[in-house]
C-alpha cells in the first residue's frame, strides 16, 4: 500500500465513513475568508472525512413519531462526538510520523463571527493581523472543499451528495504537510438530476427555485441554488408547528428546548435521498425502500 492508501485506511479505523484528498493548488480561486491555505500555508494536502448520518435516524421523523435520534445522533453526536474524536485521533496519528495536522471541526462555534439571524458577515467581529492576510477565523467550505477531495458532487440544494450515501453525511477536514495524492474531482449532475424536490419540500422555502450560483474549482464549474441561510436557521432551529409536534398553540413557543433540527432537512436531506434510492443510483442500497406504501409518511 502506498503512504496515502495507508492513511485512508486508518482514517477509516479512526471513524471516517469516506476519505478524500485535495490538493492544495485546488483551492487557487477560494475567497481569501474561505482558503485553507491561510490557515497553514506550508500544507501539502488536504484530508476530507464524511460521516454517515445513519438512515434509521430519519425514520421516525418520516412516521412523525420519534424526533430525537436525528438531532441527537445525526447531527449534534457525529458534529460534537464522532468528528472531534476521529480528528484526534488522525491527528496525533499524522504528528507521530512527524508531520503536522491542523484539524478543521465541523461545529457550530466555526459560524461564532456570522450572524445567521440577519443572513450575513459580522465585519466587526475580527481583522487580518497583517495585511494581505484573512482575519481570523478561515471557514472552509466544507462541501465544496469535500468535491474537491473526489467524494461527490454538489447537488441543486448546495448539500454534497456521494455515490455511497447520497445527502446522508457530514464533514470535516484536516490539513497537513504529508504529502499525499490527490483524489480526481467527480463528474458533476450524474447524481443530482435537478429534480428540485429540495425546494417543493423544504418548509423554510429556503432553496430557490431558478437562481443559481457557480463556482470553478479546478476546471470544473459546480452550480446550485441559491440559499436563504436565515430562513434555514430560523426553520432547523424552531420547524413551522405543521412539521412541529412539540409546537404549543396556546404560547406560539415549542414546548421545552428540545427543536434544534428535529424537521429532519426534510427536503434536502430526507427528499432527495429517498429520490435518489428510487433511482437505484447510490452504491449501498437497502433491502426496504424508504418510503413505504403501507406507511403514512407525516407531513411529506
Amino acid at each position: 500500500m502506498t503512504d496515502t492508501e495507508q492513511l485512508k485506511a486508518f482514517c477509516v479505523e479512526a471513524g471516517a465513513d469516506l476519505v478524500g484528498i485535495a490538493a492544495m493548488d485546488r483551492f487557487r480561486n477560494a475567497p481569501k475568508q474561505m482558503d485553507p491555505r491561510q490557515i497553514f500555508p506550508d500544507a501539502r494536502a488536504l484530508i476530507v472525512l464524511a460521516f454517515r448520518i445513519p438512515r434509521g435516524c430519519l425514520r421516525g421523523i418520516e412516521e412523525g413519531t420519534f424526533f430525537a435520534a436525528y438531532t441527537a445522533m445525526g447531527y449534534e453526536g457525529i458534529n460534537r462526538v464522532r468528528q472531534p474524536a476521529a480528528l484526534w485521533t488522525i491527528c496525533n496519528h499524522l504528528e507521530d510520523r512527524g508531520y503536522e495536522a491542523v484539524p478543521l471541526p465541523n461545529t457550530v462555534w466555526r459560524w461564532a463571527h456570522i450572524d445567521m439571524t440577519q443572513g450575513g458577515d459580522r465585519p466587526d467581529w475580527s481583522r487580518p493581523v497583517r495585511p494581505g492576510r484573512a482575519a481570523p477565523d478561515v471557514l472552509i467550505h466544507m462541501r465544496i472543499a469535500a468535491v474537491a477531495a473526489g467524494l461527490g458532487e454538489i447537488g441543486y440544494s448546495n448539500l454534497l451528495l456521494t455515490p455511497e450515501f447520497g445527502p446522508r453525511q457530514r464533514l470535516a477536514a484536516i490539513l497537513t504537510d504529508m504529502p499525499l495524492a490527490p483524489d480526481p474531482i467527480r463528474p458533476q449532475g450524474v447524481l443530482c438530476d435537478r429534480c428540485k424536490l429540495c425546494v417543493s419540500r423544504c418548509p423554510a422555502q429556503a432553496v430557490h427555485p431558478r437562481k443559481t450560483r457557480t463556482v470553478e474549482l479546478d476546471g470544473v464549474t459546480l452550480e446550485f441554488a441559491e440559499l436563504d441561510g436565515a430562513a434555514c436557521y430560523r426553520t432547523y432551529t424552531h420547524p413551522p408547528p405543521e412539521f412541529n409536534p412539540f409546537f404549543d398553540s396556546r404560547k406560539k413557543l415549542p414546548i421545552g428546548t428540545h427543536t434544534h433540527s428535529i424537521g429532519g432537512a426534510r427536503g434536502c436531506i430526507i427528499a432527495c435521498m429517498a429520490h435518489l434510492e428510487e433511482r437505484g443510483v447510490l452504491t449501498r442500497p437497502f433491502k426496504q425502500p424508504f418510503r413505504r406504501e403501507n406507511h403514512e409518511a407525516h407531513a411529506r
